[in-house]
């Protein structure tokens, strides 16, 4: 994935400016970036904080890693109900 030049946080300060009345043009000027990428950011943070953001991270984190306890526990069943049907 590609490394981008803005952390979310500062990301979030852009789209904050554009919502004091600032122009899209201006603020894609002044920051360098594309209308593009200023609407991709607007569709993905509009509207969040960024204590939200932080909170959705951690979220998104906590809910990967109990996935993974999922996944390991259905191979673990598996593994069992396997040794435990066969005949010895």
């Amino acid at each position: 994935m590609k490394k981008t030049r803005f952390t979310e946080a500062q990301i979030i300060g852009i789209l904050n400016e554009q919502e004091q009345g600032i122009k899209v043009s201006d603020l894609c000027r002044k920051h360098g970036i594309s209308d593009a990428t200023f609407y991709n950011w607007k569709s993905k943070y509009g509207g969040m904080k960024v204590d939200e953001l932080k909170r959705l991270k951690e979220l998104e984190q906590e809910n990967a890693r109990l996935k993974r306890i999922v996944a390991n526990q259905s191979l673990e069943i598996d593994i069992i109900k396997d040794v435990l049907s066969k005949k010895w």
